[in-house]
């Protein structure tokens, strides 16, 4: 049985990517901040799920990062999803710092020494975290530092064969761009059932190596 840790799963990429990996052999922990549109992503995947588990927190509260990390419980993850928020505004400092730093930090610290060989964390960043964008200094700064960190902890998990990965999409149709002024060309934007598919991609890929690299049972 496959444990998924997908935060940020009540909408846009979060909840594509839990659509994507809803299966007959999967338990989702879904994380998110409305329970509302939480629900609705449940309703989605739970036909197809063996089981869903709802964790509803402020990920921008250090607090409330203690306690998903309590209701997770102490069995292995499988996969974390640590995404972009797009509740968040590039004014909001403290709280980008909050949800896009702290929160991957505690949770990939906490995650990552129950999960066993060939486990992946996955980090939707951004092209905002190769380049810097006018107006956009917060958001950047933040994904960022999640680069950086995610640099080190691959490094450090490399013996235990814990792959870390960072997806980096370009501007992606989420409900992001109704919170932002301007006229924005959200027809020629990626999807987030794209994202998806390249997370879900990402993943296959990590299993098919590590079948072609075992050695068959004599």
């Amino acid at each position: 049985m496959k444990r998924y840790l997908i935060a940020g799963a009540s909408r846009g990429i979060g909840r594509a990517i839990a659509e994507k990996l809803a299966a007959d052999d999967a338990v989702l922990l879904l994380h998110g901040r409305d329970t509302v549109a939480l629900a609705q992503t449940r309703k989605a995947v739970e036909p197809r799920c063996a089981e869903v588990v709802l964790l509803v927190h402020d990920l921008a509260k250090r607090s409330s990062v203690s306690e998903l990390i309590s209701e997770a419980g102490n069995a292995p993850i499988d996969f974390a999803v640590v995404k972009r928020f797009t509740e968040i505004t590039t004014i909001e400092w403290e709280q980008t710092v909050g949800v896009n730093i702290t929160a991957p930090f505690m949770l990939t610290q906490h995650f990552a020494s129950r999960m066993p060989p060939g486990s992946s964390v996955v980090n939707i960043l951004s092209i905002a975290a190769r380049s810097g964008f006018a107006n956009w200094n917060a958001y950047c700064m933040s994904k960022f530092a999640l680069e950086g960190f995610s640099q080190c902890v691959r490094e450090e998990l490399r013996d235990r064969k814990i792959r870390v990965i960072n997806v980096y999409p370009a501007a992606t149709d989420t409900n992001i761009w109704n919170e932002i002024e301007g006229d924005w060309p959200r027809g020629k934007m990626i999807s987030p059932k794209d994202v998806a598919s390249a997370v879900a991609y990402a993943l296959r890929d990590r299993l098919t190596s590590r079948l072609k690299t075992s050695p068959c049972p004599v």
